[in-house]
């Protein structure tokens, strides 16, 4: 019984591997450059980003962001709507401005913690 209970063990493990290996999950097929750029300025359009100049285009499924930006926050959304409408990697070049960087407070704040 414990022999049958050590193969069955090992068997879903085995399994286990041979399924940890295929793909999980499949985004279909690769859209083209000149698709996931326009998607790009489509969502661009819609958003509050569009209104910073900042410029994308897309070689090879990689996007290249361009440009500059008062919102901290805008250059990571930048990279979020390259992701989605289907860009493989994102290059984000987008600057952030002095006005952005003062925003920010310039350097983050150490913390420290006193023990009892």
């Amino acid at each position: 019984m414990r022999t049958l209970l050590l193969l069955s063990t090992a068997l879903l493990f085995s399994l286990n591997g041979v399924a940890a290996t295929t793909p999980t999950h499949n985004n279909g097929p690769r859209l083209s450059d000149a698709e996931i750029e326009a998607k790009i300025r489509v969502k661009l359009a819609k958003s509050k980003i569009g209104k910073d100049g900042i410029t994308c285009h897309v070689k090879n499924g990689i996007a290249y962001w361009q440009g500059s930006t008062n919102v901290m926050q805008h250059k990571g959304a930048a990279t979020r709507m390259a992701r989605t409408a289907g860009a493989i990697q994102v290059v984000n070049n987008i600057k952030l401005t002095d006005e952005a960087r003062g925003n920010f407070g310039g350097a983050v704040k150490k913390v420290e913690v006193k023990k009892e």
